[in-house]
């Protein structure tokens, strides 16, 4: 049916399906003879039983959602992923999603290959609409396919940083709409950044008949994020949405979806891919959601929802103890933020210091951005570079709960964090009270003098 399986399979039964795919590619038949450049020859056993002897890749020189003749297992698959996956989206909250094909390539680049696929369709223009997301690959992924990123500032509100609608309407008059490639926008981020304003950013798109694409890099395991994405297509246009496949389904970095609502543009995009790619991210994503079925993957959103709500609770407690707080950004579904701004205050390095230390003790993923860092990325200088704004008012620090995050995580983080910060705060007035001593000797010596 190509659909993902309500209940997960079992390990043999998966492997037994994937040894039925490989017998039906060429380079597995017995008593083939290969005259060709690609025969799907491999050297190494080790290699042919980690990819489970699907040698061949995926699609054609022309298209990569092509069916290869001589490996129609290897095609098999990548159908089948890719309707699979597309069962998964419509589950996580995109209904009406048409089309989707899984990439051998991150997020950023497969952001380069939707771009890349516009020129075709926009041949004036150069200009894309991006606000601002301190993030550099989805910054590069323009550059790198050749256009002009116009940098939209974002605005603050509370604490949450909101994308400046009026601004970015103001923009595209100034350029001209024949002028623009697309408005890129963002759902995914690290708080007090905020998804994106995307029904308001998809209705002005359907106003001025200006392409739209999302980078939904980690969003699918988010309800909120997917329900936005749902909206903005209801309401206005929203081209193509990209996501990762590490972030949000748990398997090695490599690969990406790109999804749309308009299929004949979604098969634009993958014939825009050149040469066959490998299969190696599809088997991962068609394993893993073999494995766990559709409950199962449901059940892994509803554990991540809880620990948001867990991880939220208690940092706000740890916030307290140290005189801090946790920043207020209902928007954001998945990242948090902590305010830093005692330590800020009292040692410049402090914060800085503070991201060392948990990164010491085996703290991944906690993002410190201190206050008035500068970044150039492809000869553009962004004030301000981590907090997604020139002047955020105070320091702060990132946690998030992403999918798979188990209670353990949560608590062990913020035992190392509530040691960390009493670390901290203990130098920090270390070194202000020799300051005070050292400005209180120089006052008396210049009093003797």
């Amino acid at each position: 049916k190509g659909k993902c399986p309500e209940d997960g399979w079992d390990e043999s039964t998966i492997e037994l399906f994937l040894h039925e795919l490989a017998i039906m590619d060429s380079n597995n038949f017995l008593g083939n003879c290969g005259v060709g450049e690609r025969e799907g020859r491999v050297a190494s056993e080790l290699v042919a039983r980690r990819h489970y002897r699907l040698i061949h890749g995926i699609g054609r020189s022309g298209d990569i959602s092509a069916v290869q003749p001589k490996a129609a297992g290897s095609s098999l698959l990548n159908k089948l992923t890719n309707s699979v996956v597309l069962d998964i989206i419509k589950l996580a909250g995109v209904r009406t999603v048409t089309s989707c094909f899984v990439v051998p390539m991150a997020t950023g680049m497969s952001l380069t290959l939707c771009f890349l696929t516009l020129r075709h369709k926009r041949p004036k223009a150069k200009y894309i609409i991006w606000p601002r997301i301190d993030q550099k690959s989805c910054f590069k992924s323009m550059i790198t396919a050749g256009f002009e990123p116009v940098v939209i500032e974002n605005v603050l509100e509370g604490d949450e940083l909101r994308t400046d609608i009026e601004a970015v309407e103001a923009k595209i008059k100034a350029l001209g709409a024949e002028n623009i490639l697309c408005v890129h926008s963002t759902t995914s981020c690290f708080a007090p950044r905020v998804p994106d304003r995307l029904e308001e950013l998809a209705g002005i798109c359907a106003n001025y008949d200006i392409p739209h694409i999302v980078n939904n890099a980690y969003g699918v395991q988010s309800s909120k994020c997917m329900h936005l994405i749902q909206q903005g297509a209801r309401v206005g246009r929203i081209d193509a949405f990209v996501q990762s496949l590490d972030k949000n389904f748990m398997v090695p970095v490599g690969g990406a979806v790109i999804a749309g609502f308009n299929e004949s543009f979604i098969q634009e995009i993958s014939k825009m891919y050149p040469g066959r790619a490998s299969a190696s991210p599809s088997l991962d994503v068609l394993i893993t959601l073999l494995s766990l079925g559709a409950s199962g993957y449901k059940q892994l959103l509803k554990e991540r929802k809880e620990m948001f709500s867990y991880l939220s609770s208690e940092l706000k407690k740890l916030a307290d103890i140290h005189n801090e707080r946790l920043l207020d950004t209902p928007h954001n579904p998945i990242s948090l933020a902590m305010s830093l701004k005692n330590l800020d205050e009292n040692n410049d390095a402090a914060v800085t210091q503070l991201g060392s230390m948990l990164f010491t003790r085996q703290v991944s993923g906690a993002r410190v951005v201190p206050c008035g860092s500068v970044q150039t990325v492809n000869n553009y200088t962004f004030k301000g570079f981590m907090s997604h704004a020139n002047d955020y008012p105070c320091a702060y620090l990132n946690a998030a709960s992403a999918i798979g995050i188990k209670k353990q995580d949560v608590d062990v983080f913020l035992k190392r964090l509530n040691k960390c910060l009493k670390t901290c705060r203990k130098e920090a007035k270390q070194e202000k009270s020799v300051n005070e001593i050292s400005s209180s000797k120089t006052g008396t010596e210049q009093l003797k003098n």
